[in-house]
């Protein structure tokens, strides 16, 4: 096939910093209002749709396929709160939910709240958010953001009228919060170049927006901030929160017009989070350095961390992740050995059980429990080969209800198909590291099979074994998939989280690489075989482990890939950067930069054999600019000493997310699917 890819122009800038100098030949690209920036996205574009021309049946063809399996006119459980059941509902062929209600009984009047699909006429792109509505039930508040850089723009539209005020909050995060007056709204704003999250504003009811006080003004820039009130409706708080310490402040709904005060003030490395109950607060929290968190009790009325006390201890092999508050009950949810735990307990101590789980490859948590005077868990339960269920629990008879089970279509999927398994292998420095499989029963386990490893690995964020209805589409075609938990998240507790950042970032990279050769080892795939995917900050990862042992992959996805580390973090007027230290590190130090510098995935491209790889970015993305895989991708085909396969593909209406669309999401994937598929040789040539 003689088509020729894009060259990107070079025009070296000088970058130093610490007496290191850093030549970028591409740095040109970090202008998305730049004509010769667009043309080159384009042509990037134009190349990948042209080497890709052969499989556009078959990805119509996938998209069908994983399409019928989803259930359209599918609705949620209904929820109750404050005298209404609510239902989010899709309806065949629409893209967006429509949002209803019923007063107090299912049987009652069905009133539409918002329907998504109307809203989203003439929008490329468009995401509604942080629904609010007010405690008389008479308004709701909303965000709306069009453009996909995650500024939402927040109206309220009056329930009984079906009006839509015209005023507008312009660029927040689209979360709001009523005072129990129900004129009175509290929401953040976030800063224009940065899109940080920084000022909580106080909104009255027939008053311009323009005229909103400022109540709280988060300075730090390390520090995001947020608002909500609590369970017990007795609270407004506004949070503020770093990778490592947090903050909050309370004040009683009832009087929205008087000052916050600041419940226990932060302390650097001190992290907690407070729920409300019966006149008294309890909180989540690592101090005295409680790594696997403890939950302490104060009352409403001495709030500071030294009138905190005990109530459940620190567990060494027990991360306490949430606390779930009811009138009669509270329940725990823990991990322990990576597994989920819920622990429910009644208030008088007269018992406490745990929900009893078998499987080693499931995900189960707490749902959507909005009401506080009840004896029923709404809780999640699905394993990595079989659909997830919705099920209510009943905490004083200890019988359950399943209200849902997600319904695969098609009539092919059947569970006893599909093998799961939780494997360890020993890391290079002696650390066992899990990892969970999937696979139908019929796919050969002797070498010979494609498998689909993932992982993410950043900012404690776990990747649990959870089911997908999309990924049959391999499964059925012979696929292995496994999501190696790598250190970076906390599967195995926050020890876990700790031994995968800053100065020991690199452990996520090896992890990763000793999760595959033993894949590998045990004849689960081969080299020849074998397909590594992450996004965003495991986009990062991918980077890395092709620059470490690009021999061992066929072909790397990496969607929204964060590969440009040392340059994006020495600049703080890129968003998100200055919250980002706790994570990466302060390039500023000297230690922190050599470190950065040595994994960076675009510092470290050379001449090479790399995998066939596909890279995926939006124009819009405010998470992970387009210029770090656009210019990443550039120095690949500048360097690289293969002719494997290498493609940009930017969505020029997206950002991070992607598009917006229940199915148009989907054709993403199918892309990402069709790429590893094509490797495999397994598309039908016709």
């Amino acid at each position: 096939m003689n088509i020729k890819a894009p060259i990107a122009k070079k025009k070296p800038i000088k970058l130093e910093k610490h007496g290191d100098i850093r030549i970028d030949d591409y740095y040109w690209m970090n202008d998305r209002e730049d004509q010769e920036v667009i043309d080159y996205l384009n042509s990037e574009n134009a190349y990948y749709e042209k080497m890709t021309a052969h499989t556009k049946k078959f990805q119509e063809k996938l998209f069908q396929e994983m399409k019928s399996r989803i259930k359209e006119d599918d609705s949620s459980v209904p929820y109750k709160y404050n005298g209404y059941w609510y239902i989010t509902k899709y309806k065949v062929g629409q893209e967006y939910p429509i949002y209803s209600r019923r007063r107090e009984s299912m049987d009652a009047e069905n009133e539409i709240v918002f329907d998504c699909n109307e809203l989203a006429k003439g929008h490329d792109y468009f995401n509604l958010k942080g629904i609010s509505v007010s405690p008389d039930n008479s308004m709701a508040c909303f965000g709306v953001d069009t453009v996909s850089r995650r500024e939402y723009d927040i109206q309220i539209k009056n329930l009984r009228t079906g009006q839509v005020y015209p005023d507008k909050i312009e660029k927040t995060t689209g979360n709001s919060v009523w005072g129990n007056d129900g004129k009175t709204l509290f929401y953040s704003k976030k800063d224009p170049v940065t899109l940080r999250s920084n000022k909580i504003y106080r909104h009255t009811l027939g008053t311009p927006s323009k005229q909103d006080v400022l109540v709280h003004h988060e300075e730090d820039e390390t520090f995001n901030t947020f608002v909500y009130k609590t369970k017990s409706r007795k609270f407004i708080v506004i949070g503020s929160v770093s990778t490592l310490t947090s903050e909050y402040q309370i004040l009683n709904a009832d009087t929205p017009e008087k000052d916050f005060k600041i419940f226990s003030p932060r302390e650097i490395g001190v992290e907690y989070s407070i729920a409300h109950y019966d006149g008294n607060f309890y909180i989540l929290t690592n101090k005295d350095n409680a790594t696997n968190f403890k939950l302490m009790k104060t009352s409403e009325d001495k709030t500071t961390s030294d009138n905190w006390g005990e109530f459940i201890k620190h567990r060494k092999h027990v991360l306490l992740e949430d606390v779930e508050i009811f009138k009669d009950y509270y329940v725990l949810s823990e991990r322990e050995n990576g597994l989920n735990k819920l622990r429910i307990t009644k208030w008088d101590g007269r018992y406490s059980y745990n929900l009893p789980f078998e499987s080693e490859t499931y995900v189960a948590g707490t749902s959507v429990n909005v009401d506080f005077d009840t004896k029923e868990l709404r809780y999640y339960y699905n394993e990595m080969g079989a659909p997830y269920a919705i099920i209510d629990f009943n905490m004083e008879t200890r019988t359950q209800t399943i209200l849902k089970e997600q319904e695969v279509l098609g009539g092919t999927f059947k569970k006893e198909n599909y093998r799961t398994e939780r494997l360890w292998t020993i890391a290079r420095d002696g650390v066992k590291v899990p990892i969970s499989l999937v696979y139908h029963k019929d796919t050969k386990l002797d070498g010979t099979s494609p498998l689909f490893q993932y992982a993410y690995g950043s900012y404690g964020s776990t990747i649990d074994p959870y089911f997908s209805s999309i990924r049959l589409s391999l499964l059925d075609r012979g696929f292995v998939f496994a999501i190696a938990h790598v250190r970076g998240g906390e599967y195995l507790g926050r020890p876990w989280y700790e031994d995968g950042k800053l100065l020991r970032k690199k452990n996520t990279f090896t992890d990763f690489i000793d999760c595959s050769k033993f894949l590998i080892e045990k004849k689960y795939t081969s080299p020849e075989h074998l397909y590594a995917s992450g996004g965003s900050a495991g986009g990062l990862l991918m980077g890395a482990i092709i620059n470490m042992v690009p021999e061992l992959y066929k072909g790397i996805i990496a969607a929204v890939p964060f590969v440009d580390v040392v340059t994006t973090m020495l600049d703080e007027t890129i968003p998100l950067t200055t919250g980002e230290y706790d994570e990466w590190g302060n390039p500023d130090d000297r230690t922190y930069y050599d470190y950065m510098k040595s994994y960076s995935p675009y510092d470290n491209v050379t001449a090479r054999d790399y995998p066939n790889m596909y890279v995926s970015t939006g124009l819009h993305d405010s998470q992970v600019q387009y210029w770090e895989p656009a210019k990443w991708v550039a120095k690949l085909r500048e360097h690289k000493t293969d002719n494997n396969l290498l493609f940009l593909d930017t969505n020029m209406d997206a950002g991070h997310g992607g598009a917006s669309g229940r199915f148009e999401a989907l054709r993403e994937t199918v892309k990402e699917y069709t790429f590893i598929l094509d490797l495999e040789g397994k598309i039908p040539v016709k």
